[in-house]
């Protein structure tokens, strides 16, 4: 029943939507680890194909976050300067350079690793340790977090909580005052922490590598604090040399600058009752209704340099509208830290950190809390499907494909020049699982949408014959991706089982949101791509061609109840050329906005959650531009604020009446009274609850004529009142109504004993309610 799904998804072609005009390599630009550190890209392909030797850095200033500053972009210095992949430019890594840095990578692999481990020793103390060292030894055995069992997790792939071991930490207890660093470089032979408290000097702060096989370094740093600005300078077996941020930082210096930063995550919370609330609630069908969120381009702040509202700013102003609108849940893209803003946050480096262009991880902290006290859920958008290139990230980390796969047919993109996880090692597993509990469990998220899952699950995802290798079963499926996105869903609803896994999943690929017990991948919703193109291609028809096209705006319900589905009108469709969603509406402006409120209305009353992204709730009459603020003005006109009415009085139906989201996910709660109606281009349906009396008639008239006396098949006789009208004069409509109600009438209709006569107002959809007996 899917296959049409199939067919209309590129991805499944081996082809690439939009969402790939977004993934391209990141920016090379390194600037802020201290001083000029700006790498021009023919630098950046030099470094991959030679040892790179380490420049000395100067220390940068005053791009530490500080709690409830507002945030700008740096005046003096320019963001990114790499090209968006659709205008054409070429990124800095290519496929071809990638196979030369696989053949390095093999080459080092095999020289034997010079750690300073005595032969047949295991004790660190028998390392020829300098005074310092052995110094720093002492405090390492005092406030290393990492024991045994914790390494032994981590080589298994079984340690999710990564973030409470690795990465740099404070200490304060005993009279032992610092910062304590850890980082993983299995194929290093130096390590290093360069900061602002050792002038960026290679030799001060030398770590020490754990003697137990696990590639872990240490080192504990009294002048460290919190604030404090550092990398780790690398040099592995092979000679590579650089410097690298922290994977695990909780919050890096704002871009163009690079380099991590040491912090806490100590906050006050107090969203304790939606918390609660969210654990009674586990498992119950309920509405959800998410408003997709760019943070940088939401609303700007033209009289100071047009920044972007901070995280704290945003907290006074986006519950307040969301429960004007009645959404239920805000879906932020990406936040976690990225050096190109033109990735839309796609281009992710800093895996555990909410970007500090809008504040520090508090103040995003205080934006989650403020939403939850509002009743509002949060859904975060999470990248696990590749990385970018640039030099301070997590590509070639250790001098070796640490956490990409070396193979580039595996581990490299092609189409966005970026990297591939590599799903089958245990450490990066359990770094990326780690890494989507940390956002759960530290900041409270109420779910996380997972980005590209199509580009994991299919070998041969936008490659050419010849440049991809069958499985050991001769298929196209990567069977470590498939294994690892199992073992995330379950870990995930293991310990948090009042959240919810969502995959952004473009293919026919079967039971994506079904337990991994009965074979699925175990996600609780998938987006319906099927439903967005053909809903979007119907109504972009005009009108007096729609009969012929009947099927298109029907056939989604054929499959709407093999996933969970989430139906999504994203960001992806109003970029690059697809226009806004009211400027891809037929006709004069009457018949642009009465179709907008129309297609919203058969929306809500289909099978399904909801997804809109932020100005399609007002009509915004231009594409999205992620470097402007949306058209805030246009709601001071009546047409557009018609549209934020007719979402508010649709999101409140959708969760006061039970039949539009209880059974959403199951065919029970569905019955077509009559697709056939092609001519008249009429649908009917009927929404069905747990009780039969909070069923709901929906009538969609998809043509700009009104219809007086149309009649619809009915189940039960009784007076059946209009509840919803899309063609409302509080909407910009003509009202055209049915006024208080409408009898039932013993004219059998549709295969019905009952029906009624209806006025259909012109392009609209009503909704209708039997009134109890």
């Amino acid at each position: 029943m899917a296959k049409k799904e199939e067919n209309k998804n590129e991805a499944k072609k081996n082809k690439i939507s939009n969402k790939d005009l977004k993934k391209g390599t990141a920016s090379e630009d390194v600037k802020g680890s201290g001083g000029s550190r700006k790498k021009k890209i023919s630098e950046t392909k030099e470094a991959e194909k030679k040892p790179l030797k380490a420049k000395k850095k100067e220390p940068s200033k005053g791009t530490t976050p500080k709690e409830g500053e507002a945030k700008s972009f740096p005046k003096s210095k320019k963001e990114s300067q790499k090209k968006s992949p659709s205008k054409g430019k070429t990124a800095p890594v290519t496929s071809k350079t990638a196979d030369k840095e696989a053949s390095t990578t093999k080459k080092a692999v095999s020289t034997k690793k010079e750690t300073g481990k005595k032969s047949g020793k295991s004790s660190v103390e028998d390392i020829n340790l300098k005074e310092r060292d052995k110094k720093n030894l002492e405090a390492l055995k005092k406030v290393s977090p990492i024991s045994e069992y914790d390494v032994h997790l981590f080589k298994e792939g079984k340690h999710f909580h990564l973030y409470k071991k690795l990465g740099s930490h404070l200490v304060d207890s005993k009279g032992i005052k610092g910062v304590y660093f850890a980082l993983w470089a299995p194929n290093a032979r130096e390590v290093s922490v360069v900061g602002d408290f050792n002038n960026w000097f290679k030799n001060a702060n030398e770590m020490i590598p754990r003697q137990d096989e696990s590639g872990i370094w240490e080192v504990f740093i009294p002048e460290a604090k919190k604030g404090s600005i550092y990398k780790y300078f690398i040099r592995s077996n092979s000679g590579y040399e650089a410097e690298k941020g922290d994977p695990f930082a909780f919050t890096w210096e704002i871009p163009p600058n690079t380099a991590s930063v040491v912090w806490d995550l100590e906050n006050t919370w107090s969203d304790g009752d939606w918390m609660e609330n969210r654990k009674k609630n586990s498992g119950k069908e309920k509405p959800v209704s998410a408003y997709e969120l760019h943070v940088g381009s939401w609303k700007r702040v033209p009289e100071d340099g047009n920044r972007s509202l901070t995280y704290r700013e945003m907290a006074h102003e986006l519950p307040v509208y969301l429960n004007e609108l009645g959404f239920t849940h805000v879906e932020f893209m990406p936040v976690m830290e990225h050096p190109f803003f033109g990735s839309w946050g796609y281009q992710v480096t800093g895996y555990f950190a909410p970007s500090s262009r809008f504040g520090t991880p508090q103040d995003f902290m205080h934006l989650i809390n403020a939403l939850h006290q509002a009743g509002i859920g949060v859904i975060l958008d999470w990248v696990p499907s590749h990385f970018p290139s640039d030099l301070h990230g997590l590509h070639y980390y250790d001098g070796t494909f640490l956490f990409e796969h070396e193979d580039p047919q595996k581990g490299f993109h092609p189409d966005w020049k970026s990297y591939i996880f590599n799903y089958g090692r245990n450490e990066v597993r359990a770094f990326l699982i780690s890494n989507a509990l940390f956002w759960l469990d530290k900041f409270h998220a109420d779910g996380l949408r997972v980005d590209a899952v199509a580009s994991m699950l299919y070998l041969d995802y936008s490659r050419k014959d010849g440049e991809w290798q069958p499985n050991e079963f001769g298929g196209n499926e990567n069977l470590e991706a498939i294994s690892f996105l199992k073992e995330f869903n379950e870990v995930v609803y293991d310990e948090f089982p009042d959240t919810i896994t969502i995959a952004e999943e473009s293919t026919a690929w079967p039971m994506v949101s079904k337990p991994t017990y009965m074979g699925g991948l175990g996600f609780g919703m998938k987006w319906m791509m099927g439903w967005m193109h053909d809903t979007l291609e119907y109504f972009q028809k005009d009108p007096i061609h729609r009969k012929h096209h009947q099927n298109t705006i029907t056939f989604s319900t054929n499959y709407a109840f093999t996933e969970n589905f989430m139906l999504p009108l994203s960001h992806d469709e109003v970029v690059y050329g697809k226009k806004a969603m009211l400027s891809k509406m037929p006709g004069d402006r009457w018949n642009q906005f009465a179709n907008l409120r129309t297609l919203y209305s058969y929306m809500f009353a289909h099978p399904g959650t909801k997804l809109i992204f932020m100005g399609g709730e007002f009509g915004q009459n231009s594409e999205w531009d992620h470097d402007s603020s949306l058209e805030w003005h246009l709601t001071n006109e009546d047409s557009h604020k018609g549209i934020q009415r007719t979402i508010s009085a649709l999101n409140k139906l959708y969760k006061t009446e039970p039949a539009l989201y209880e059974k959403s996910f199951k065919p029970e709660g569905f019955e077509w009274i009559d697709f056939k109606d092609a001519d008249s281009s009429v649908i009917s349906f009927l929404r069905k609850g747990l009780d039969t009396k909070d069923n709901v008639l929906v009538v969609c008239n998809l043509t700009p004529i009104p219809r007086e006396n149309y009649r619809v098949g009915i189940p039960e006789a009784g007076k059946w009142h209009e509840i919803f009208n899309s063609d409302s004069k509080d909407f910009g409509g003509s009202n055209v109504s049915n006024m208080e109600f409408v009898n039932s009438e013993a004219t059998p209709t549709h295969d019905k004993a009952y029906s009624v006569s209806l006025t259909l107002p012109p392009m609209g959809v009503i909704y209708l309610k039997r009134e109890p007996s």
